[in-house]
């Protein structure tokens, strides 16, 4: 709002006049796209209580783009009765999906403060963290858990139903015989150790 003369000039140059006229100052709303945010860029969007989308971007191939909602924040404003029934309905998968990016923000802070040469590359199926080779892949987020597959051997460790699995024998996306599976930030810290290995390993 504060610098809304500006964004009117800018529409009526790139769109002109008439559609300049037509924007609506009812409720406004900033969107941010990136590569990537951190848990404290959506920490602070919630907190700033305006109305405001924080928007992954990832590229699939070289003419695929895939958008992702981190954050969503709305501000005091009334809405209509459908639209906030609506809201409503969505806030359980809004929330759990939140849930989902902030754990996939800890997984990757874990894995990267690791050490000072790890590095982290996108594939079509999992995000692959390596120094010479990779030593972890990340799939991306099922609805309850995430799952990170290490180069550790099953056998060597006390598997954990529920949060360890040896799939040296099953098919999976990316490499690494030991499954983790994650459901909270605290299942991040106690997997620690694993992680510590497998880097160790690779």
């Amino acid at each position: 709002m504060d610098h809304r003369r500006e964004f009117e000039h800018l529409v009526r140059d790139q769109l002109g006049a008439t559609a300049a006229a037509q924007v609506l100052w009812s409720a406004p709303r900033l969107i941010c796209i990136a590569g990537d945010f951190t848990r404290y860029d959506v920490h602070a969007v919630r907190e700033h209580r305006r109305s405001i989308d924080l928007v992954r971007y990832r590229l699939f191939g070289s003419d695929l783009l895939g958008l992702e909602t981190l954050a969503s924040v709305s501000s005091g404003t009334q809405a209509p009765r459908r639209a906030r029934r609506q809201a409503g309905a969505r806030t359980a998968a809004d929330i759990q999906g939140a849930s989902m990016a902030d754990l996939a923000t800890a997984v990757d802070e874990a894995l990267r403060g690791l050490g000072d040469g790890v590095s982290r590359v996108e594939r079509k199926q999992y995000r692959a963290y390596q120094r010479l080779r990779n030593f972890a892949c990340v799939c991306p987020p099922q609805r309850s858990k995430l799952l990170v597959y290490l180069k550790v051997d099953p056998k060597r460790v006390d598997l954990a139903p529920g949060f360890t699995r040896d799939v040296s024998g099953l098919g999976h996306h990316g490499t690494g015989d030991l499954e983790v599976q994650l459901r909270t930030t605290r299942d991040v810290e106690r997997a620690q150790d694993l992680f510590r290995a497998s880097y160790a390993a690779g």
